[in-house]
């Protein structure tokens, strides 16, 4: 059967496949909140999952730098009560805890096309993609140099060398998330489509946040 897969089976997939993944802990219920939230170090970010909420900044429940357990439990019952004004039938999966990082944001991405095969995608976040649609594609398989070029071509790349005092980002890690996807729809030729949105990107490491894949 087609379709996204759930984020646990997601986050299961790409630990086993070892995509560097901001550190993550997938709790399916409430009685489970605070205990899960012991494998991580505050602050972190709070998103409540269900297939009812694709878009999950629609919705609010998203909750960004929470620093202790009381703020924890608020965030809990508040995006539950968002979740059901957004949908007053929303089935929740769980809560996905992750620890907070900062860094410029980079969107990478798969589809296969009918004609070409697994097309891979790089765009820098925010207004990058969404207005100037500042992105460069390879069709897969795509090695280290190829997903180098896919970095050096967007019009927006110096962002991530490194100006007005800021640090170089850790490309190297961004080539290496590229060329993982790549691999991994080679591999699996039932992965339709891949979404790693954002994917956050430092002097010191790139990590992925947010993660979605469709398989046929």
């Amino acid at each position: 059967m087609s379709g996204w897969l759930s984020q646990e089976k997601t986050l299961d997939l790409l630990k086993k496949k070892r995509f560097p993944v901001v550190k993550s802990v997938f709790v399916k219920s409430e009685k489970n909140l605070l205990k899960n939230a012991k494998k991580l170090k505050y602050p972190i970010a709070f998103k409540l999952i269900s297939e009812d909420i694709i878009h999950k900044s629609d919705a609010n429940v998203i909750f960004l730098n929470i620093e202790d357990n009381e703020q924890l439990e608020k965030a809990y019952e508040q995006a539950v009560k968002n979740a059901k004004k957004f949908k007053k039938t929303v089935k929740i999966e769980g809560i996905l805890l992750q620890e907070m990082i900062s860094g410029q944001e980079v969107i990478i991405g798969m589809k296969r096309d009918e004609q070409f095969g697994p097309v891979v995608m790089f765009g820098l976040g925010g207004i990058f993609v969404e207005i100037l649609k500042d992105v460069s594609f390879r069709i897969a398989p795509v090695d280290k140099d190829m997903a180098l070029g896919m970095i050096k071509e967007l019009k927006g790349s110096e962002i991530l060398e490194g100006v007005r005092g800021k640090k170089k980002a850790k490309i190297d890690d961004i080539v290496t998330i590229i060329t993982k996807i790549s691999n991994l729809v080679i591999d699996d030729k039932k992965i339709a489509e891949i979404d790693f949105n954002p994917i956050i990107v430092n002097d010191k490491e790139a990590k992925i946040v947010d993660f979605r894949i469709l398989k046929d």
